[in-house]
């Protein structure tokens, strides 16, 4: 039979109600920037093609991806990488079931905010 008191009464906490978490943020940040990075590799297979095509049109393409901007993507699409990374890493200890408590796993999103600026800064230096 039919719920009469269906319209009264929320089907799913909605996000006015719902507070975000720091874990389910991390999340959706790791499937954000999974995407990103798709969008980096096909900027970096168009350099590679590029460099096929003939010096004229690989300077051009060069200009732009060695350029001011050029070099901001390239380090967000490096930090996206980090964060990707270190988020696939930590999903990894979560499904051998070490770090599922709460403090655990906020202090594991936070690492993983962290260690992906600081491990970005470093290969930035590094290369």
């Amino acid at each position: 039979m039919a719920d009469v008191n269906r319209g009264n009464r929320p089907l799913s906490p909605h996000l006015q109600i719902y507070r975000p978490q720091l874990t389910s943020m991390t999340s959706i940040f790791a499937r954000i920037t999974g995407v990103a990075l798709i969008g980096a590799a096909i900027l970096v297979v168009w350099w590679f093609i590029a460099a096929a095509m003939g010096p004229g049109y690989y300077d051009f393409v060069n200009g732009l991806m060695t350029s001011f901007i050029g070099d901001v993507i390239m380090f967000l699409a490096l930090w996206a990488l980090c964060y990707h990374a270190l988020s696939g890493l930590r999903h990894l200890i979560w499904d051998i079931g070490i770090g599922l408590d709460v403090p655990t796993a906020e202090k594991m999103g936070l690492g993983v905010i962290f260690g992906s600026v600081i491990l970005a800064i470093i290969v930035a230096i590094i290369v």
